[in-house]
């Protein structure tokens, strides 16, 4: 029975481009008593996989906490495998305000000891003892009481691409960092305070409101369903956006609008920009914020250092890296001191900008198109791509799309061209080609041909 993933993430995308399906993006949790999380798992991967569902999901003792992309004409049948178990009837499922069909490329369960890693001893407080829901209308009600202490329990590259207006965002990479140092900050209001909370889908807020009333605050509550439902409640019912900004998600998106305001800068020119990437170099990938003239003129990398690291070849890249930890290990998030312009702690709420209508250079381009084959090299200083062929012909005058997660998608008309040395007007299977590139490629890109 299989029970792991035998695509790579490159061919699922292109099945995924290929079907022309539409796919939705939802993410639910539930927190219930798992005896199996093994058997759990493996039972959740048999039925999931046989729907086309993708994404990453985390199953424990303690319960489940899942991120996914699943095909709308599959969409019922999904929620179907959901009610076999008690404790997910009628589950909320948060479908997210913007789909990418390429959210997620990959079926991920991993069994961990908890959904969300908190820090807390959950043998120490009644975890049911939650505070109380509020959906939209009543969430922008308590807003608006001067009696209101509003709390982010998001990490600061979440919050400070978007958040509730007057928020308190704490400054950390990790939700357990935050329950001490709000607690600590806010002591003296257990009282007096209504202490409201919210996170991207409500998990986090689960627990934490259930720690801040066992520490003796009286008044706690909590945004139902999180950012991700508030938005498609108060486009429902018509009411005003407390949130502003952008949403950070964990998936390929990076981040979903929920107002058209910028409120973040460019962490390396300071231009108004909301757009999250992770550094070009392959030893460092660090998630900062990057606008599109600085992802040209930086290659998609952080810093100068990794900017002439991705011109080295592979295998002085490779040597280089050799001994040491992967970059998110190395680095934290945004927190590169190359990176002038990080805010942290507390955010404005008065926008920098107001985003553009244009399509952005990071989305996918819904085009037909077929996967030729990957990048080998890339000749910086001639401007030159080597690709090999693995699957259908090229020639001279094809429109070509080169594509992957850094290089984004770039369209082109393919004029002149080298196969295997020698200027040609045709490559077939197994040939190599080599042709003029007027933008930096990476070894994960993926040539496609563009069909009428």
């Amino acid at each position: 029975m299989q029970l792991y993933n035998t695509l790579s993430a490159e061919e699922r995308a292109e099945l995924i481009d290929q079907a022309g399906k539409q796919r939705l993006t939802l993410s639910f949790y539930a927190y219930a008593k798992i005896e199996d999380p093994k058997k759990f798992r493996d039972d959740l991967f048999i039925a999931w996989n046989a729907l086309d569902a993708l994404g990453r999901i985390y199953v424990a003792h303690e319960g489940i906490n899942a991120q996914m992309n699943v095909p709308a004409e599959n969409f019922d049948a999904f929620k179907a495998t959901l009610e076999v178990y008690d404790f997910m009837k009628g589950i909320r499922l948060n479908v997210a305000v913007e789909h990418d069909d390429h959210a997620f490329l990959k079926l991920t369960i991993k069994v961990r000891h908890k959904i969300v890693a908190d820090g807390l001893n959950d043998e120490t407080f009644d975890v049911t003892n939650k505070g109380i829901h509020l959906k939209a209308k009543e969430f922008n009600e308590i807003l608006d009481d001067p009696n209101t202490i509003v709390v982010d329990f998001r990490n600061h590259y979440e919050s400070e691409v978007g958040h509730f207006k007057n928020a308190i965002t704490p400054d950390v990479e990790t939700f357990r960092e935050s329950l001490p140092i709000i607690n600590e900050q806010l002591q003296d209001h257990k009282e007096d305070k209504n202490l409201v909370m919210y996170c991207t889908g409500g998990i986090r807020c689960e627990k934490a409101s259930a720690y801040f009333k066992h520490q003796g605050f009286k008044k706690v509550f909590q945004l139902e369903g999180g950012i991700i439902n508030y938005a498609k409640q108060i486009e429902a019912e018509g009411l005003e956006s407390k949130f502003i900004g952008k949403n950070f998600v964990f998936d390929n998106r990076l981040g979903e609008r929920i107002t058209d305001d910028i409120v973040s800068q460019c962490h390396q020119c300071g231009k108004p920009c909301d757009n999250h990437t992770n550094c070009g170099n392959d030893g460092c990938h660090l998630l900062f914020i990057q606008c599109d003239e600085c992802k040209v003129a930086m290659e998609n990398c952080c810093s100068s250092e990794c900017q002439e690291i991705t011109h080295m070849t592979l295998a002085e890249q490779v040597k280089l890296r050799t001994g040491k930890q992967v970059g998110n290990k190395v680095f934290r998030k945004g927190k590169s001191e190359s990176l002038k312009f990080k805010l942290s702690g507390e955010l404005s709420n008065v926008a920098l900008a107001t985003a553009s209508k244009s399509t952005d250079i990071r989305q996918k381009i819904k085009v037909k198109k077929v996967l030729l084959g990957k990048a080998e090299h890339y000749y910086v200083k001639a401007q030159v791509g080597l690709f090999i062929i693995e699957n259908q012909e090229l020639k001279v005058g094809d429109r070509i799309l080169i594509s992957g997660p850094t290089t984004g998608n770039q369209e082109l008309v393919l004029e002149k061209m080298f196969v295997n040395g020698t200027e040609a007007n045709q490559a077939k299977i197994g040939d190599k080609a080599t042709f003029t590139v007027p933008f930096r490629i990476r070894l994960s890109d993926k040539l496609y041909k563009i069909l009428d």
